[in-house]
């Protein structure tokens, strides 16, 4: 099966990443102690389902850039939940989604102020293991949400939604916007973005079935989730292949940017867009007939489940094993997957029926 194939190519790259990275990323750090056998990090003992939520607590949120309208309606979320549970909310982060050093120095600030729990969406998978180590090693629990590090390296991950829907969702929206034909772009964000490498890969499986033999991938292209570079290489994209049917954006950044793009040049209705996108960025593209549908999760929905996630982490109710289960409040229960995965639910995909039901 191709799925098994790309799982097979994908642990291979793993392990390979892993060893190019381990001098200078996790180095000297694992502590056998905070690991547990379904390879996401955990804290000494066993989870206690039944243990009264703690209140009192500081919850950090870390995330990629925060000027950034989808991290903003993450975090608020994000510190819905936890104010709602008692605790006290902190945001911190770059102003840039590609200043790596600036995560890692946000995370050692988050543990010098001993914090209970902090939640990170990772720039890069392997830069940022260190200072979480170090901090679940003062006792920090560490929550990965929207970009995950390295499984050892935080207690769980808050996942938007299965990758594998993810990468195959927008690139059969897109086939179907071209009728299976032509050629096709990706226009993604930083080029070490976990989540969006990850995406990407199952695009790339995606059209190796054979209903997808007449179209063809013809570039990745990097916005770095700017708003004028994305903008940019839309542009060049275009320039660059003439005859370009399609682009999947997987960036909520990019999307925007690429319809604002597309919308005022000759390639409007001609050169179809999909990928991941807000509802508010993208509401006017969708009815001027820019965009015909495109999908996405709500980042609130995402923040305040890493928010949930992280409180139950500090109050010992779960560690990251593997089939722990939770209660989310409102959202209901919540099972850990392999390597402390937890997943929102599948994507929503928006169009011109029904985006006006939506707001954020």
């Amino acid at each position: 099966m191709r799925t098994a194939s790309l799982r097979r190519t994908c642990a291979a790259l793993a392990a390979v990443t892993s060893l190019a990275l381990a001098a200078t990323a996790c180095g000297g750090t694992t502590k056998e102690d905070v690991r547990n056998e379904g390879g996401a990090a955990a804290s000494a003992g066993k989870a206690d389902p039944n243990a009264a939520t703690k209140k009192g607590l500081t919850v950090g949120f870390l995330p990629k850039q925060v000027n950034n309208p989808y991290f903003t309606s993450a975090d608020k979320g994000g510190e819905k939940a936890v104010k709602e549970l008692g605790s006290s909310f902190k945001e911190v982060g770059p102003t840039s989604a590609t200043d790596t050093a600036g995560q890692v120095s946000y995370v050692n600030t988050l543990t010098q102020q001993q914090v209970d729990a902090m939640a990170v969406s990772a720039q890069d998978p392997g830069a940022l293991c260190t200072a979480l180590k170090q901090a679940m090693k003062n006792d920090i629990k560490v929550v990965t949400y929207d970009s995950d590090t390295k499984p050892d390296c935080r207690n769980a991950f808050v996942s938007q939604a299965s990758a594998e829907d993810l990468g195959r969702t927008e690139v059969q929206l897109l086939a179907e916007q071209i009728g299976y034909k032509g050629e096709i772009a990706i226009l993604s964000a930083a080029q070490t973005a976990t989540n969006q490498n990850t995406w990407i890969e199952f695009m790339k499986d995606e059209l190796q079935d054979p209903k997808y033999k007449d179209m063809k991938l013809v570039k990745v292209a990097y916005g770095n989730d700017d708003a004028q570079q994305s903008f940019q290489q839309t542009q060049g994209l275009l320039q660059e292949y003439p005859n370009l049917k399609g682009i999947i954006s997987p960036t909520t950044v990019g999307i925007k940017a690429a319809a604002q793009y597309l919308s005022g040049s000759k390639y409007k209705g001609k050169v179809k867009l999909t990928g991941l996108g807000t509802p508010n960025d993208m509401r006017k593209y969708v009815k001027n007939g820019t965009v015909e549908a495109f999908e996405l999760w709500d980042p609130s929905k995402l923040g305040e489940l890493a928010a949930r996630t992280a409180i139950a982490l500090a109050s010992g109710q779960i560690t990251g094993q593997e089939g722990e289960t939770f209660t989310a409040g409102a959202m209901g229960e919540y099972t850990i997957g392999e390597d402390g995965v937890i997943n929102l639910g599948k994507p929503t995909v928006f169009n011109a029926e029904n985006i006006d039901q939506f707001d954020f």
